[in-house]
């Protein structure tokens, strides 16, 4: 396994933008990322598979429908914190990351 050593270097001041929930919600997404998907990644692309076990720890960062309302079983999240979500994980893996948004997204 290969750690993940990114480090987010923020050039345009962009985190100033973004509310502290935002910055909550994308250092979730930025943390299992690196923690589940970084390290395993090339060695599953490598043997052209996907990794299934990171799909429960997708939901548990809120990367389907997060933006669905409460009463129908959403986070009721924002436009904003869905783009974050899909940045972080489409920084480890764009295959991850499309699995995710459709589920949000087409489905």
């Amino acid at each position: 396994m290969k750690p993940d050593l990114f480090e987010a270097p923020d050039y345009y001041l962009l985190d100033d933008l973004l509310s502290e929930e935002h910055k909550l919600v994308r250092d979730a997404a930025r943390s299992w990322v690196k923690r589940d998907v970084s390290p395993i990644i090339e060695e599953y692309a490598q043997k052209a598979e996907f990794p299934t076990q990171i799909i429960s720890g997708l939901a548990e960062i809120g990367a389907f429908g997060p933006y669905i309302p409460p009463e129908y079983g959403g986070a009721g999240l924002d436009q904003i914190s869905y783009g974050l979500i899909m940045q972080e994980i489409e920084r480890g893996d764009s295959g991850v990351r499309s699995t995710a948004s459709v589920q949000s997204s087409l489905v």
